[in-house]
């Protein structure tokens, strides 16, 4: 049986954990991490983590974006939902709702949707039912 200090220093290594999706990649489905995920290249589905998301500027994600903190320099093309910081980079391009505790917006970036602020929900990654991506939308009707 595991200790708490020994459970607490697990989930440590876990969330401290980093994905990449690299430059000229292409991924097609959703993602789910406890760990930071940093994306350079093209995501068409939906990205969740539990710690942060980094969107680098030739990114592009077409779905929902989950995360507690995330910094956006590609474009997105579905919801964003973050729970504590949000920052548009200068070269950001967002078509989408944004819901966010703090929201950071650096001159140049571009941002389609509402905007709603404040306490944001908790992030539950194993809670993906009705979750969909603007594809699968697409897809269903």
């Amino acid at each position: 049986m595991l200790t708490t200090k020994e459970q607490k220093r697990a989930a440590d290594e876990i969330s401290n954990s980093s994905n990449v999706i690299g430059k000229g990649t292409t991924l097609e489905g959703n993602i789910e991490t406890h760990g930071n995920i940093r994306v350079e290249g093209r995501v068409i589905g939906n990205v969740k983590s539990k710690s942060k998301i980094a969107l680098g500027h030739g990114s592009h994600v077409e779905g929902n974006i989950v995360a507690q903190n995330a910094d956006i320099e590609g474009e997105v093309k579905g919801k964003v939902d973050i729970t504590e910081l949000l920052v548009l980079k200068s070269t950001a391009v967002v078509h989408g709702d944004i819901a966010t505790g703090k929201l950071v917006v650096e001159p140049g970036a571009i941002f389609n949707g509402n905007c709603r602020m404040g306490t944001v929900k908790d992030i539950k990654l194993s809670d993906t039912s009705g979750v969909r991506s603007p594809q699968a939308e697409a897809r269903m009707n």
